[in-house]
């Protein structure tokens, strides 16, 4: 068995989240479910045994408050494991931000931010739940992060999964050699409720008998688990992408180093730290 570590897991109230926190608990280790809905949050944790903690993505002031919890809750944290994220209708959250690129971006950039130093002390594993989509529909651009200038659900959706990448690899150059190692993931084409929230053509996917020959949510979950449990340098590469456990191809913006560094800078000012 791998040795206990204390793994905080957004987004795990239902979907891979939910299936990789039963696995890692299976394991032996100490799971942190962290979910949107109170019952389905609860019922994770209940069946499993773990603490949970509610906090909606798409109001900055619950991941505030998430933050402190966990800081006076867990005084080791080995992974997070930002996995919340979806695609979303067109909307303003109450911060003033689009909700698809706040709950995919924004919340976890803030998060990972607020935990920072007890992150470093625990040398802990960050890892961001992308997706292929950010290699499709998109086209970043640090003027118009909200995509007021011509919303559509895919872009605002690939430019978030795009801005997980950026994030990773930006963590991995400002904090690597402070003991942090951050990695972005696709789960694979999960089959859970995803997009159910959207007008976007990927509804069609995910709620048809199509949606049958997608991944399951335990194999997605699984994929989740390599990455937490495994070794940087060893199992993976810090500030890079994976699919199916191996380095993924990744949309050609991410290998633009200003566009990582003035998403990470703009981020912090949107969020004002």
């Amino acid at each position: 068995m791998p040795e206990q570590q204390t793994i905080v897991i957004t987004g795990a109230s239902d979907g891979i989240g939910a299936a990789a926190s039963r696995q890692l608990n299976a394991h032996g280790h100490r799971v942190v479910v962290v979910g949107r809905s109170p019952e389905k949050t609860a019922a994770v944790a209940a069946a499993i045994d773990a603490p949970s903690h509610v906090a909606d993505f798409a109001d900055l002031a619950q991941v505030r408050a998430l933050a402190g919890e966990r800081l006076t809750a867990y005084p080791r944290i080995d992974v997070l494991a930002n996995n919340a994220g979806g695609i979303f209708t067109q909307e303003t959250t109450v911060d003033g931000f689009d909700k698809t690129f706040q709950v995919n971006h924004l919340a976890p950039f803030l998060l990972t931010h607020l935990l920072m130093d007890r992150l470093v002390e625990s040398g802990a594993k960050v890892i961001q739940t992308s997706s292929v989509g950010h290699r499709a529909f998109v086209k970043l651009d640090l003027d118009d992060l909200d995509n007021s200038r011509g919303w559509n659900a895919n872009k605002a959706y690939g430019d978030g999964k795009l801005a997980n990448v950026l994030f990773t690899k930006e963590l991995h150059r400002r904090h690597a050699d402070r003991g942090i190692s951050a990695v972005a993931f696709h789960p694979g084409g999960i089959a859970t409720n995803f997009a159910n929230d959207t007008s976007s053509i990927m509804r069609f996917a995910y709620h048809t008998p199509i949606k049958h020959l997608m991944t399951s949510v335990e194999k997605g979950g699984q994929r989740l688990v390599w990455l937490a449990e495994g070794t940087p340098g060893v199992t993976w590469r810090s500030g890079e992408y994976y699919e199916k456990n191996k380095p993924g191809k990744v949309n050609p913006q991410v290998h633009d180093d200003a566009l990582a560094t003035g998403l990470w800078e703009r981020s912090e000012a949107m969020l004002g730290l």
